[in-house]
Formats: structure tokens, C-alpha cells, sequence
């Protein structure tokens, strides 16, 4: 998979490179390629954004800019591309699963109070927000999406792990334990002690089923 990132603050991007998708990177598993969005103004001073037609706070990022960047790393539009806003359609699961099957990911991150419409009319397939709050950029929320795809991409990661997390069957994730046996008076549960399987499983399931209804009663109700 080969995804890029479009911002005015590359630098914000570097923990993208560490960890294990840094690992996936250098091992060729996939690419991402940051593009500073300020290498492609017209304007002698690197300016990308001015003040917004009609008044208001702030300042929105320039349509120039950024649809020249577009159009240098995406010039066939093979990528889906995809603007981080509080606007879009809610991230989650079934939208990883849906990014994780395609072969190009393009992410333009917003700043300051957005950008020019025209850009979006023009050059972006949808818009994707991480949820109901508002942050200073897009940047923090194309890496949790970056994250949350690459995880399904073939041999980033061990693909068991993906069969039992969070999510998956419609539960949020069962409690670990790791030695030692005892800490601070809590030990680990008998059950997982036993050997037996089977008796396990059914803990497990148990448990991600009192967290969920616990936590996100929303998630059985679509059961």
C-alpha cells in the first residue's frame, strides 16, 4: 500500500516511522511519503493560507497550494483521496477494513480554520472525521487513521492478533494479564491458569461482553 500525507507541518508526522509501523516501512510492507504542502505555493514568501471572503477568525489554507501538491504526488488520482474534518463521515472499524482493501491512500490535513471549498469540490473523494471534537489539524487524526489501516495490511502485523481485539465480532476487547501472578494484591484469574481452553474461551467471551455492556451498550444494540 502506498499512502500519502499532505501537510504544512511535516515534521508533526515523524512518529508515522517508528514503532511498528515504522518497521512495516522499512521493511518495504508499505509506503508513506509526507509532502509539505508549502514546497508547492506560487507565492515567493511560502504563504498557504489568508484571510477569510466574508470575515470571520482566523485564517483558511490556500485552494493553490494544495491542488498543485495534489496534483504532483496524485497527477492520475489513483488514491482515494481523503480530507481530515470534523465534517466527514465518522471513522471506524468497518471504514478501516474498506481503506485496508485499497492499493493508494492520499490524506490532506487541514489547519487553522480549514480549507478553501474549492479544493474539496475539486480534488477530495470525502471527508473523515475521527470524531465529535476539534482539533488544531489534521495531522493528528491521519496518523490514528494511518494506524488503525496499516494494522490490516498484510504482514505489518501478525494477523491473530486481529481476530481477537476490540471490535471484532461486535465486543469490545476481553482483560489481559502477564506475569507475574500476583501484583499489589490482584492476581491473575484462576480460569486462565487452568489450561483448559475451552473453560477460557468462555471467560473471555464473558468478559467482553460485560465491558461492552458496560462501556458501549450502543455496539450490542446493533447486535
Amino acid at each position: 500500500m502506498k499512502i500519502d500525507v499532505l501537510t504544512l507541518f511535516p515534521e508533526m508526522m515523524s512518529p508515522l516511522f517508528s514503532s511498528i509501523i515504522g518497521r512495516a516501512v522499512a521493511d518495504g510492507k508499505v509506503e508513506i511519503k509526507v509532502t509539505d504542502i508549502r514546497e508547492y505555493t506560487a507565492d515567493k514568501h511560502k504563504k498557504c493560507d489568508d484571510t477569510p471572503f466574508g470575515g470571520g477568525a482566523g485564517m483558511v489554507m490556500m485552494a493553490q497550494p494544495i491542488a498543485s501538491a495534489i496534483n504532483a504526488v496524485d497527477p492520475l488520482h489513483k488514491a482515494r483521496r481523503i480530507y481530515l474534518s470534523p465534517k466527514g463521515r465518522v471513522f471506524n472499524q468497518g471504514i478501516v477494513k474498506e481503506y485496508a482493501e485499497l492499493d493508494n491512500l492520499l490524506f490532506l490535513c487541514g489547519h487553522y480554520e480549514g480549507v478553501d471549498q474549492r479544493v474539496i469540490d475539486l480534488f477530495i473523494d470525502e471527508e473523515l472525521s475521527i470524531g465529535d471534537f476539534v482539533l488544531t489539524g489534521g495531522e493528528i487524526p491521519a496518523m490514528a487513521v494511518i494506524d488503525a489501516v496499516l494494522r490490516h495490511v498484510d504482514g505489518v502485523i501478525n494477523g491473530e492478533s486481529l481476530t481477537e481485539e476490540s471490535f471484532t465480532g461486535g465486543l469490545l476487547e476481553y482483560p489481559h494479564y502477564t506475569k507475574p501472578r500476583e501484583f499489589m494484591g490482584q492476581t491473575v484469574p484462576e480460569v486462565l491458569l487452568s489450561g483448559n481452553h475451552g473453560e477460557i474461551d468462555k471467560w473471555r467471551k464473558a468478559r467482553a461482553e460485560e465491558i461492552t455492556r458496560k462501556n458501549r451498550p450502543d455496539l450490542l444494540k446493533r447486535g
